[in-house]
């Protein structure tokens, strides 16, 4: 018996979560993204508020602005609950609330990039194509369908989770009900056809607007080289999101299926998670960057406020520049974003 007793503390203690890299690591790295991601996103929020909804892009920058500081707002709870700062009530939270709304937010941006890059593609490929407020219109209801959709994706999340600990050392999963973990299941699955249908699209769409510069480029004769910050939605996409939905699945496994996984699996599967979870994470971090690079409003409206001459950023916006995207010289195929 003590012998058993001895192998049970011990792999408890192998297999705990509260190592180095959950209590300490992360929640100082998710305390500093929280503090550069706040001051970024407050920016952020005051330069869009100054600029009017007049073009699809600026449409779905607007509510990647609002899914991020939603998301930066999670941080603080995901410290606390890590670093084992938190009461049991406030982790409860955590796993009901917190959570849920993390989750929310980054599938509402994947599915806004989603959006952007086939608008992106669209003014590639037909430049000279206007829109109206009809158009405009209908984008924003689009726009509302989607909070609404993911929303009530994820409320079961939040009234299944009701299980009452039965002790301070538990997981989320210890908190859903079977029908709870059951939807967890679901929604997962669901948001894996959205991650991968937006991953298509993504690199359909950069596939068509690569090829459509370069035969511009090749027509005109002008400067070949392509400005980096085309790309730009591209590389944050593939940094952010495509490690976590790889590591993803076989954690949800883990966590709904556990007898087909030991101990160790399952902390891997989580640490592994938990990881790429935090490149999801610097998604909040990382959009202030399309908002300068990828549109003009938003330099234009930022300089005004912070009073800079329009030229400040000339080297890495694209010296005589007058698109988005900041393509060098003016070509109807080179134009990637809206003057506006």
């Amino acid at each position: 018996t003590g012998q058993l007793q001895n192998l049970t503390f011990h792999t408890n203690i192998t297999c705990s979560r509260d190592n180095v890299l959950k209590t300490v690591v992360f929640p100082v790295l998710y305390s500093c993204l929280f503090l550069l991601g706040l001051s970024l996103n407050g920016v952020a929020v005051c330069v869009f508020f100054r600029i009017p909804s007049k073009s699809h892009f600026i449409i779905y920058l607007k509510n990647i602005v609002v899914a991020d500081v939603i998301m930066t707002f999670t941080f603080p709870f995901k410290v606390l609950s890590d670093s084992n700062m938190a009461s049991t009530g406030l982790r409860i939270f955590v796993c009901r609330v917190s959570s849920v709304l993390f989750y929310l937010t980054m599938y509402i941006s994947i599915l806004f990039f989603g959006l952007i890059s086939i608008d992106r593609c669209r003014k590639t490929l037909k430049p000279f194509r206007g829109t109206n407020a009809a158009r405009l219109a209908r984008r924003k209801v689009l726009s509302g369908a989607i909070w609404t959709f993911l929303l009530v994706l994820c409320l079961p999340n939040v009234i299944l989770t009701r299980k009452t600990p039965t002790s301070s050392y538990f997981k989320c999963s210890d908190l859903k009900t079977a029908a709870g973990l059951y939807w967890h299941e679901v929604v997962n699955h669901v948001c894996q056809v959205i991650f991968w249908g937006n991953l298509v699209t993504v690199i359909v769409c950069y596939t068509l607007i690569t090829k459509e510069l370069y035969r511009s480029y090749s027509r005109t004769k002008a400067q070949r080289k392509i400005n980096a910050n085309v790309f730009l939605v591209l590389a944050v996409f593939f940094v952010c999101f495509v490690p976590f939905h790889f590591a993803r699945v076989p954690y949800t496994m883990s966590q709904t299926r556990g007898v087909l996984f030991d101990c160790k699996l399952k902390l891997f599967f989580f640490q592994l998670k938990e990881s790429t979870l935090f490149l999801s994470s610097l998604n909040s971090l990382l959009d202030p960057l399309i908002y300068f690079f990828l549109c003009k409003s938003f330099r234009t409206t930022l300089f005004k406020t912070l009073q800079l001459p329009p030229g400040s950023c000339s080297r890495l916006t694209g010296r005589g520049s007058d698109t988005d995207t900041g393509t060098k010289y003016q070509t109807p195929y080179g134009s990637l974003s809206h003057n506006t």
